[in-house]
């Protein structure tokens, strides 16, 4: 029997799993107490503060564990296949081009927002966006850059690239969460308010209508009641895709590093080209892309980034577990960062809304399509009309394509930026 800690990765597993559990469960109950906690306390904050709560009080011993390998390895992979074969890039160029010039301007935001911040709060604190090798602060905000860019997924891959010193990886967790809550909640209390903020904007709306049809359409034909068939099918989809996205991503990485001094110095700021996790994430994308030409993308009706969702949920309860909640509020400075960061993400898009007379829609399901992702992209998409849910998906999982290089891109810019 074992003695706490527990150290066997089966009762941890099922510890996790029982987390998750709790979570969504009380926060499907619709009144009293639960419906009031979590309208404070973020669904996915509480997937990751339990599971931390049971490695700092030392019920759960992290240090022995594989299940953040098995989880990053095996499910990141996998979900984040099942969660982009379902894109249709042509319905995406098909929502008009102010959709996507809003989605890419968030983006933008987030790349060019992060080394901006760092070099703001550095002129009054320089402490708060210092540190050294892995303990270095820019480090820990790539993967809040992969978060506000992709998601979970792209979190996860910046954490394992850039190789943040996980001990203070809580901090980054508590800003991506807060400050990411702040901007959704300013963003749904405008949507009560679209009207006029349309007509500032001076938007033609009529777009939004014609979409409103498309999707109900589009959601209309691809769903179905899911079969083992269905399942089998999603499990070569995903696992398949993850082996060969491990394979190409072993060579390809260990073919740059044997081939360009750039990328094997690890003193050079493209040394992390080497990392064999970032191109099987990488490869791991571009095998869902590929697959989203072909029927495969029709099992997106059948629950593909459901499946994903879960994956996703399970190596987030992972990461979670790594957090030290005694040192997360170690350098509150890095709030700072984080709302300087989210300011200029708004801003951006505030003007380039204006300039081309966007509707709110696109300016909100936009910028949650990057920040919050698949998680909160549909949420907010749903209370403009619930047709509209899919739109969000959608964008949301162009967020995952793109998510891992615009992190990249700005994690490097990151690095730049604290060493001026």
């Amino acid at each position: 029997m074992d003695q706490l800690p527990f150290t066997e990765d089966t009762i941890i597993f099922g510890l996790l799993c029982l987390c998750l559990g709790f979570v969504f469960y009380t926060s499907s109950i619709k009144k009293g107490f639960w419906k009031k906690f979590y309208t404070i306390v973020p669904t996915v904050l509480m997937c990751y503060l339990l599971p931390a709560i049971l490695a700092s009080t030392g019920i759960i011993n992290e240090k022995e564990s594989q299940t953040y390998y098995v989880a990053s390895r095996y499910l990141l992979p996998a979900a984040l296949i099942l969660m982009t074969l379902s894109i249709d890039l042509k319905a995406i160029a098909n929502l008009g081009s102010k959709a996507l010039i809003m989605f890419l301007t968030g983006t933008a935001g987030i790349i060019i927002g992060g080394p901006i911040a760092i070099l703001i709060v550095s002129i009054f604190s320089p402490e708060t966006v210092g540190g050294n090798g892995f303990d270095a602060v820019w480090r820990g905000l790539a993967t809040i850059a992969g978060s506000w860019i992709g998601g979970g997924a792209n979190q996860a891959a910046m954490l394992e690239v850039f190789q943040f010193n996980q001990e203070k990886y809580g901090g980054m967790v508590l800003i991506d969460i807060v400050v990411a809550n702040i901007w959704m909640a300013i963003l749904l209390l405008g949507i009560g308010k679209t009207k006029k903020i349309d007509a500032w904007l001076k938007a033609d709306t009529s777009s939004i209508e014609e979409l409103k049809e498309k999707v109900s359409t589009y959601s209309a034909k691809i769903a179905r009641v899911t079969t083992l068939h269905d399942f089998i099918m999603m499990l070569l989809f995903a696992f398949a895709g993850m082996g060969i996205a491990h394979l190409l991503g072993y060579h390809f990485a260990e073919f740059l590093e044997n081939n360009f001094e750039v990328v094997r110095n690890k003193e050079k700021i493209l040394s992390s080209l080497s990392s064999k996790f970032l191109w099987m994430v990488v490869f791991a994308t571009a095998i869902g892309i590929g697959l989203s030409f072909t029927k495969a993308k029709n099992y997106e009706g059948a629950g593909a980034s459901k499946i994903g969702g879960m994956f996703i949920y399970i190596l987030v309860a992972t990461i979670g577990m790594k957090m030290d909640l005694g040192r997360v509020m170690e350098n509150p400075g890095l709030i700072a960062i984080g709302l300087i960061w989210i300011s200029i993400h708004a801003g951006l898009l505030i003007l380039v809304a204006k300039l081309i007379k966007a509707p709110y829609f696109f300016l909100a399901v936009g910028s949650q399509a990057n920040v919050g992702g698949a998680a909160s992209a549909p949420v907010v998409a749903a209370e403009f009309h619930p047709s509209l849910t899919s739109v969000g998906i959608l964008l949301a999982v162009f967020g995952y394509v793109v998510g891992t290089a615009g992190a990249y891109l700005c994690a490097l810019l990151m690095e730049v930026a604290s060493s001026v």
